[in-house]
């Protein structure tokens, strides 16, 4: 009887079997057996020797090591090369994650567009589509610098024949759309399965690393917005990339997860237009200027990365008819909203217990830094009490702010404010209620209503 070439490990326990299960044998966990590749027989047949310890090998001073300095690749996209650390470096493995239609394949087209337009021999794998179909999406990124259409396309789902087509051409940076549709033909498991995906990039990986290509690997996103596929695809990566943002919405933000040649710190804003993605070199002007000043409305100024970034910050609060009331927000933790509401009942005297509250952070931006936390309460308090923020003599303008929260009511600083208050500045919004200028919410209050406008105690 022919051995098996593959067997299933439970990833909670290490039980294996030759068959996949819906539980497992040993620890009794449902869908934790992953297809592996089953050892390899020791010639002769039987129980395998044990190895022999071979030579001790000899460790180098990291000071003793040659470290050659390798050039980077410009992708042409400079928000996209700013994430990157500086351009793609020649033989990593770069993930980018993106839910679907949020632009993951126009950012990808765009960047092989200008590097094939630079000379570099690039490479398009596309498991979803067909040639006709990649041409078809791509006719829109062909400009004068970008030639997306001189680009090699190859539809293909079978790893082995990707990675003979780029040992036999040898690309600078080659694309795959996506690693999820990739599988290997000695694994019986679906593609996109954990055991498929985790060959599939682990293949593409010793290939990376023996061409000194630059491998970029599309991949879907779960419900939750995390990577599909298992944790490992994370880990084995150099750089993971995760493109954000909403499809009803034009702006769209890059972040880098990690990083190995850069930092983690760095986004990159773009615009989705007809003929493509258009970097946004200063979206601080774009928001700003679309910043209301109305009841409700106030200006964070936030960092994303090193890059300071003015966003406006919007507030609903009406009776509410059920019970409980609704907590709605958009781009902002949920977690946190409640805990700003809590604060804002307990030591600022503005209830909201029986209304619902709306937040939402304009242009699909999404705020994860805890420097959020003064601009919803203040959104939230000028809604509550229907009054504009600022003084009487700049109505017309809306109220820069900035500070995290505590939970006995004080204000507290967040990283780089400096920059916060000069991006501020710099867009006529200098009077910025901060720590700096309030050491309470109570005071972050007074001040954002005016002396004429103060909050009941």
């Amino acid at each position: 009887m022919a051995r098996p070439t593959t067997i299933h490990v439970c990833s909670s326990c290490g039980h294996t079997e030759a068959r996949w299960h819906g539980q497992c044998p040993g620890c009794g966990e449902w869908n934790t057996l992953v297809e592996e590749r089953a050892p390899a027989a020791r010639a002769g047949g039987g129980a395998a020797a044990p190895r022999r310890a071979g030579p001790a090998a000899v460790p180098v001073a990291l000071r003793d090591v040659r470290a050659e300095t390798v050039a980077r690749l410009s992708t042409g996209i400079g928000e996209l090369d700013r994430v990157l650390g500086g351009g793609l470096v020649p033989g990593s493995l770069v993930l980018l994650g993106g839910s679907p239609g949020i632009g993951k394949s126009t950012l990808t087209g765009m960047a092989t567009g200008n590097l094939a337009g630079a000379g570099r021999p690039t490479l398009y794998v596309s498991g979803e589509e067909s040639a006709a179909q990649i041409r078809m999406r791509h006719e829109r990124l062909e400009t004068e610098g970008c030639r997306a259409l001189d680009v090699p396309v190859l539809a293909e789902t079978d790893v082995d024949a990707v990675l003979a087509t780029i040992e036999a051409h040898r690309p600078a940076v080659c694309v795959i759309d996506s690693v999820q549709t990739l599988s290997a033909a000695d694994l019986t498991g679906a593609p996109g399965s954990v055991g498929q995906v985790r060959e599939v990039a682990a293949r593409l990986m010793r290939a990376a690393k023996t061409a000194g290509t630059t491998v970029i690997l599309v991949g879907h996103v779960t419900k939750e917005g995390s990577i599909a596929g298992p944790r490992v695809l994370e880990h084995l990566v150099d750089c993971v990339l995760q493109f954000e943002g909403e499809r009803e919405r034009t702006y769209r933000t890059l972040r880098a997860l990690k990083n190995r040649f850069g930092s983690t710190s760095e986004t990159g804003v773009f615009e989705m237009r007809q003929g493509g993605l258009v970097e946004v070199l200063d979206p601080s002007a774009r928001f700003v200027g679309e910043a209301t000043g109305k009841p409700g409305s106030v200006v964070l100024a936030a960092m994303e990365g090193s890059r300071p970034l003015l966003v406006e910050v919007q507030a609903l609060v009406s009776q509410s008819e059920i019970v409980p009331p609704r907590r709605v927000c958009t781009g902002i933790d949920r977690n946190r909203l409640a805990l700003v509401l809590a604060v804002l009942g307990r030591h600022a005297g503005v209830g909201v217990g029986t209304s619902d509250v709306f937040v939402n952070v304009v242009g699909g931006v999404r705020v994860d830094e805890p420097g959020a936390d003064l601009a919803v309460a203040l959104a939230v308090a000028s809604a509550a009490r229907g009054v504009a923020l600022g003084s009487p003599a700049e109505a017309a303008r809306p109220l820069a702010c900035f500070g995290e929260l505590g939970l006995t009511g004080e204000l507290r600083t967040v990283g780089h404010p400096e920059r916060r208050l000069a991006e501020a500045a710099k867009f006529g919004l200098g009077d910025a209620v901060h720590p700096g200028s309030a050491q309470t919410l109570r005071q972050a209050l007074r001040a954002a209503f005016g002396a004429v406008r103060p909050v009941a105690a």
